[in-house]
């Protein structure tokens, strides 16, 4: 089956409820996890999701509340047992940054570590990240206040975008073009982030069928979200909630 799993909603400060933003894209040949806040172990297996499926890990951005769980990632697998290769892909300054962070746990000393390469993603335009007979990952700069990416995932059955944190950008619309569903974050007015209403003006301007909203301060009233969104956008609206799964069909 192919879907998307939501694993976190909140910004970047959670709760017990809502972890930080981070989801899962499942096809037949690829797991590809995105971002990695937390402990990943934990959330995958409540997800119901076998950490040692993961084809691939994508980091938007390297803010905390998006690549703190990857020390804990990387060891966790390690530990048990994983030989299989691990992609992560990101844009230069996060790997470089990745990299420098694994070195303070010297992971270069995990004896039998299993194959991990680092994929560049170009920091201009639209590039393609992975190509499998069952998913195509493309991603793009977006407009956050440290470099990030948004990302548009294309299945046969029907494509979405996720916007990662940014400010309203055209990058995120052209992402969006011939996607049925738009998962976009509503940080709200805040310097490097987007509101509801902001979030449905892109979608608007997109032309998508669906609207889910994500990364929103926990304590928002739901409602209030989806009114703010509609006051821009006349499709249908959600407020992503952590564990949901959105099949592809």
């Amino acid at each position: 089956m192919k879907k998307i799993t939501i694993l976190g909603t909140s910004n970047v400060v959670p709760d017990q409820a809502h972890q930080n933003t981070h989801l899962i894209i499942e096809s037949d040949s690829r797991v590809i996890l995105v971002d990695c806040p937390g402990n990943p172990f934990v959330r995958l297996y409540q997800a119901g999701i076998d950490p040692s499926t993961i084809t691939d890990l994508i980091l938007t951005h390297f803010h905390p509340d998006h690549v703190s769980g990857l020390p804990l990632l990387l060891i966790d697998m390690w530990l048990t047992g994983r030989e299989k290769p691990l992609i992560i892909h990101g844009l230069p300054e996060v790997l470089e940054k990745s990299k420098k962070m694994m070195a303070l746990y010297e992971w270069e000393d995990w004896e039998g570590l299993y194959p991990i390469t680092f994929q560049e993603i170009s920091n201009q335009g639209i590039s393609q990240l992975i190509e499998s007979e069952d998913v195509i990952i493309k991603a793009a700069p977006v407009c956050h206040l440290i470099p990030s990416i948004g990302l548009k995932v294309i299945f046969q059955e029907g494509s979405i975008c996720y916007s990662g944190d940014t400010a309203p950008c055209d990058a995120v619309i052209q992402l969006a073009k011939d996607c049925e569903i738009l998962i976009h974050e509503a940080t709200g007015d805040e310097e490097g982030h987007s509101s509801p209403a902001e979030a449905g003006k892109i979608a608007k301007a997109a032309g998508v069928e669906n609207l889910f909203l994500i990364h929103y301060p926990t304590n928002r009233d739901f409602q209030e979200m989806i009114e703010e969104a509609s006051s821009q956008f006349s499709g249908e609206i959600f407020v992503a909630e952590d564990l949901m799964a959105i099949n592809i069909s």
